[in-house]
């Protein structure tokens, strides 16, 4: 199949790739031409402006639009929009906020677009490890591009079926799902990176009672010296508590115990304040999660703990999100 995609930054980028290595057609625009040469280079068409972009594609066309939450991929949606003509697809695989899709969607069905949201995890690993996607739209129109999405998704891989799955695996077994209509693929992906959140705070914090307070209340010659890059290691192998940041976690410590390239100022980003206004239309509380985005505020504001450098070395990890410069 054949994918409009505009923005090549960590992710985009590394999109077009993991598609062009299952046989697509990509064709790519983005505001630094050096990231449309390198492609190119790969493989894919370039294109110097968006009009060149749906020019050079054949309809119906899909264009995957991969921008910074706001108002850059509102502007662009909105260019594209006027470019384009019925049966087109519009697809925000970005960090937007659903109802804003829900919007979009809307004023785009008057101009008979097609508008697809996609939650996308999978961060700077998603070209080898592949992409675990939420979607939202219209169901035909999913069906047209389950190809692509198919392609993007992790596979099967060696993760033991549920119980009681049985039959060919289904698209969540593969690692994507259609969730609902329009909106709903960035609902999902919104809780999904709240309980990221509460999930890092968690490790943040136990590595830091390791570090910092195991055995102080004993006598000096009988407190630990615990090897925090060892008891990540072990926790990767058979505990309850492993998972892809506990292995991001080993990975960070055994380069650098003391994480001495951070500075434990830990950003956020819409998601996981998006998660807790969510919680509060619908009274639905959630302690752990405001706890850890309240953590992030105060990293920010005060001398980061061992806890705060862990959690910029676990979104470094599976982001390549640097701590911004305050």
């Amino acid at each position: 199949m054949q994918l409009g995609i505009v923005g090549l930054g960590r992710m985009g980028g590394n999109i077009a790739r993991r598609l062009m290595r299952n046989g697509h057609q990509v064709v790519v625009n983005d505001r630094n031409q050096a990231a449309i040469d390198a492609l190119v280079g790969e493989g894919a068409q370039g294109a110097a402006d968006l009009p060149a972009l749906v020019r050079q594609m054949n309809a119906p066309r899909a264009i995957w639009v991969m921008l910074p939450a706001g108002e850059a991929t509102e502007q662009t949606l909105a260019r594209l929009a006027d470019l384009l003509e019925p049966d087109d697809v519009l697809i925000d695989g970005g960090n937007s906020f659903y109802k804003d899709d829900i919007r979009r969607a809307g004023e785009l069905k008057k101009r008979q677009l097609h508008y697809v949201d996609v939650g996308t995890s999978g961060g700077v690993w998603g070209l080898e490890r592949g992409y675990c996607m939420m979607i939202g739209g219209e169901e035909t129109v999913i069906e047209r591009l389950d190809p692509l999405f198919a392609s993007l998704a992790p596979g099967v891989g060696s993760i033991p079926r549920t119980r009681g799955r049985e039959g060919a695996p289904s698209r969540a077994e593969q690692g994507y799902i259609h969730a609902g209509p329009a909106g709903s693929g960035h609902f999902v992906k919104m809780i999904h990176n709240g309980i990221e959140y509460g999930l890092m705070q968690a490790y943040a914090e136990g590595f830091d009672i390791l570090r910092g307070k195991a055995g102080e209340a004993l006598p000096a010659e009988q407190r630990y010296e615990l090897d925090l890059a060892q008891i990540a290691e072990v926790w990767r192998r058979g505990s309850v508590v492993t998972s892809w940041l506990l292995d991001l976690t080993a990975d960070a410590l055994a380069a650098d115990p003391a994480l001495s390239r951070y500075s434990g100022a830990v950003d956020d980003s819409g998601e996981g304040r998006w998660t807790i206004d969510a919680a509060v239309e619908q009274a639905v509380p959630v302690p752990v999660l405001s706890s850890a985005l309240f953590a992030r505020f105060r990293s920010r504001e005060q001398q980061g703990t061992y806890g705060d450098k862990l959690l910029s070395a676990m979104r470094f990890g599976f982001g390549g999100h640097v701590e911004r410069s305050e």
